[in-house]
Parts: structure tokens; C-alpha cells; sequence
């Protein structure tokens, strides 16, 4: 059983990592909004982003964006980042019990 939950937590911090990596894109992405990926970096993107957009969309939709004034902020990334950041904690505590 400390196998599965091994593979479990490992599997959740590689998806973790990869949250990171798309809120990191997303940021480059915002501030210039000309920048255009070429090469290994597109097929790094797009591994990024077919990975992370199932289930981002989904809390997309479940959570709206916190209005302050006239910007909006989305806070389903965040959220995401916690509940794996949780899942990965709790699956690595199960190894070490």
C-alpha cells in the first residue's frame, strides 16, 4: 500500500510542478503579449498546458473570478495548487506512517 501512495505523491507533485510552470507561462505570457514560443519550447508548452487545462477549466467554471474594482482575479489556479499541495502532503504522510 506505501507503493501506491508513493506513485501517488509523486504523480501529484510532477502535476504540481507542472501548475507551477503554466502559472510561470501565464505570467511571461501577460506582461508580453507579443511573445511568440518557438521550437522545443512549443512542444514543452503544449505538454504544460494539455496536461494542466482539464481540470483548471474545470474550477473555471465552478468558481467565478474575485472582482476589485476593475480588475478581476482568478483564483482556480490557486486553488488547484492548494488541493494537490494538500493531496501530496497527505499521500506522503501515509509513506512515512
Amino acid at each position: 500500500m506505501t507503493l501506491f501512495f508513493d506513485i501517488l505523491g509523486f504523480a501529484l507533485f510532477v502535476f504540481w510542478l507542472l501548475l507551477i510552470a503554466r502559472v510561470v507561462v501565464e505570467f511571461i505570457r501577460g506582461f508580453s503579449r507579443d511573445w511568440q514560443p518557438r521550437g522545443l519550447t512549443v512542444v514543452i508548452l503544449e505538454v504544460i498546458m494539455t496536461v494542466t487545462d482539464p481540470p483548471v477549466k474545470l474550477l473555471r467554471r465552478l468558481i467565478p473570478p474575485l472582482t476589485i474594482g476593475p480588475v478581476r482575479v482568478d483564483l482556480s489556479i490557486v486553488v488547484l495548487l492548494m488541493v494537490v499541495f494538500i493531496g501530496m502532503r497527505l499521500s506522503f504522510d501515509q509513506v512515512g506512517a
